[in-house]
């Protein structure tokens, strides 16, 4: 018995100006792919494990993942979906680990043109599909998958759970033990990242319920908050669940009421960013008397999101309000470690740094913020993960520089990189714990780490292409009325 196994992931911000082609999902492919898994948390790594448990064949043809960013280019799209299409004939059953909210230049519906060549190439072979929570689902999607899981957390910590359940599923039905189909409900409802975390509020008892119907007995359920950062007609929340086909009736019923009971707490979904004035100077209040570092989440410029990690906006406004004792980072910016490095370890310097990417999808290109420091120290950029979410994977930053204006610690790199760890800090001799402030360009995914050793939080919007305010986006495509745009 063989099952293919594939993994294709991609958040697309279509604001974003970070460019997508096939080198930023770093593909892996056929025993490298299966390498480049097994062992880790994905949910790939899962099917590989589920599958050789009963003594199956996995088949890897692909593994490509990237962060999210701009459209895919068509010639990546097409060439992983080739991949995976090439490795169809003579596989049983197909388990795909996929994001939801993928837009390509060619396929506006990524992973649903995707299925729908899968499904064509495979009629009457079993489809299962572990999604993101923030998947913005389609009919299209529902309709050629078999078995649909999603991942509960946000903070992102369940990914090899996800696919450990979808692939059990897919299992039962291979070995004739159920058949399954998937049901789901969407909402004219576009939430905010921020609202869409599991940690507390809304989505968490969303999340809640949803277990208690998998407790009740139905096979899987999945509240997806969708990606709103997406000029598609539907970049919003869904429940889709995976019910046995003779169930389907009162399963649509249950996932239908479980949808009307977020249509209710709609407003608690919604994200209203206060000036980032406002929200530094109640930073500084909460750094009086405090012997831990207060966090500064950039969120506005995530790379997480499609950020492109050189907005500059809540750096400018501490300085100007005399904040010290900042670490920083990481801030992207090859120019600028180009002259650091250059410059060498010990120099003082001058650089512009940052804002040297045009946002043109939302009208905006700021200048660089002309500092003066000292190049404390100069890394490779490569660090292991030792937090919970990639436990173990290694990461690579590019060329990374510490610059130390006085008044705060700067990680200066070539490439965007989520804070997942301490170590993107301490590869360049920068403590964060003995920082007065940690300036984060992230949103959530720093929080497992990074919340414990702090002194409070305050979320800090930026004018980047992943700021919590949906007005400064040109939407052209939504379908309208929607909320929160709309008074529905």
């Amino acid at each position: 018995m063989k099952i293919l196994i594939a993994r294709f992931n991609h958040e697309t911000n279509t604001f974003s100006p970070v460019p997508t082609p096939l080198a930023a999902f770093a593909p892996t492919f056929g025993p490298q792919a299966y390498a480049a898994n097994k062992g880790m948390r994905t949910a790939m790594a899962a099917f590989i494990d589920a599958v050789e448990a009963i003594g199956a064949t996995p088949v890897t043809p692909v593994s490509a993942t990237a962060n999210p960013s701009g459209p895919v280019h068509a010639a990546a799209y097409e060439e992983v979906t080739r991949r995976i299409l090439d490795a169809v004939p003579g596989c049983d059953a197909i388990l795909l680990d996929l994001h939801g909210a993928m837009v390509a230049e060619n396929a506006p519906d990524g992973e649903g043109a995707l299925l729908e060549r899968v499904r064509a190439a495979a009629p009457g072979v079993p489809i299962g599909v572990a999604l993101d929570l923030h998947g913005n689902l389609t009919e299209r999607m529902v309709r050629n998958a078999d078995v649909m899981v999603g991942f509960k957390t946000y903070p992102h910590i369940d990914m090899y759970e996800t696919g450990e359940h979808a692939g059990r599923l897919l299992l039962e039905m291979l070995h004739g033990q159920a058949r399954y189909k998937v049901v789901w409900k969407q909402l004219p409802l576009m939430s905010h990242t921020l609202r869409s975390t599991t940690l507390g509020g809304a989505m968490q008892s969303a999340v809640n319920a949803a277990r208690d119907l998998e407790r009740a007995g139905m096979p899987a359920v999945t509240v997806f908050s969708g990606f709103a950062l997406a000029d598609i007609a539907a970049p919003c929340m869904s429940v889709v669940a995976t019910v046995r086909q003779q169930e389907a009736t009162a399963g649509q019923r249950a996932v239908d009421a479980l949808a009307d009971g977020i249509w209710q707490q709609r407003e608690a979904y919604r994200y209203d960013s206060e000036a980032l004035a406002d929200s530094l100077a109640r930073a500084k209040a909460m750094a009086e008397g405090q012997d831990k570092p207060i966090l500064l989440l950039d969120h506005g410029d995530n790379c997480m999101s499609g950020g492109t990690c050189d907005t500059m906006d809540v750096l400018q406004e501490a300085l100007a309000q005399g904040l010290t004792g900042i670490a920083v980072g990481p801030v992207c910016d090859p120019q600028a470690v180009a002259e650091l490095v250059a410059a060498g370890v010990g120099a003082e310097i001058e650089v512009a740094l940052g804002n040297k990417v045009p946002l043109e999808h939302i009208g905006r290109q700021a200048r660089p913020l002309m500092l003066r420091g000292t190049v404390r120290a100069v890394s490779d950029g490569w660090y292991t993960v030792t937090g919970p979410i990639y436990r173990g994977q290694r990461f690579h930053m590019g060329r990374s520089v510490q610059l130390d204006i006085g008044t705060a610690q700067i990680v200066v790199t070539e490439q965007t990189q989520e804070p997942w760890d301490l170590a993107v800090f301490t590869c360049v001799g920068i403590d964060p714990t003995q920082a007065r402030y940690v300036l984060l360009k992230s949103r959530m995914y720093c929080r497992p780490v990074f919340v414990p050793l702090s002194g409070g939080l305050v979320e800090c919007d930026s004018a980047g292409v992943t700021t919590a305010d949906f007005g400064r986006f040109p939407y052209a495509n939504i379908q309208r009325p929607v909320f929160p745009f709309d008074p529905l």
